[in-house]
């Protein structure tokens, strides 16, 4: 038996189709998206706009990497759910004038049920920026990324 060894550096590739000066149909994989702004700014409000998506990226990549940081600290998350609130610089979407940076501070407010030592999850908890790549490039682009936990144990049966 052969074993495989993952890629650590890949290419990603997607493809954006502009529908209007608003619109972006994306195509990543086989699945398709849109990227859209709200209606009060010429689009057609059919997605999150592209500042919206960066931080679904954000609040996804925290659940995904979050999970692989607990299961290798001896946690399991039960549940999650993350809140993101984000103090942002329109000036240089709205081309104004350009902003160092966009996004000055970005919460987080993670609430979970989990299993697991108090070690293991501060542990998880203080490793878990190393780890998300989207928070390693925010942070390292001058963002503030807070969090702020509310963990739980689950109840007894």
């Amino acid at each position: 038996m052969v074993a495989v060894t993952p890629k650590n550096i890949v290419t990603m590739k997607l493809h954006g189709e502009s529908r209007s000066h608003a619109r972006m149909d994306i195509k990543v994989r086989d699945i398709e998206t849109i990227v859209d702004e709200p209606t009060e700014r010429g689009g057609t409000n059919l997605g999150p706009t592209p500042t919206e998506s960066l931080l679904a990226a954000l609040v996804s990549c925290t659940n995904v990497v979050g999970h692989r940081v607990a299961k290798k600290n001896g946690v399991e998350i039960l549940s999650m759910s993350i809140d993101a609130e984000a103090l942002f610089d329109r000036r240089g979407a709205a081309v104004i004038e350009p902003v160092d940076i966009p996004f000055k501070e970005i919460k987080l407010t993670i609430t979970m049920t989990a299993t697991g030592d108090d070690a293991g999850i501060a542990k998880m908890q203080a490793e878990l920026g190393d780890y998300c790549p989207i928070e390693k490039t925010l942070t390292n682009s001058g963002t503030k990324v807070e969090k702020i936990w509310h963990v739980t144990a689950p109840a007894s049966a």
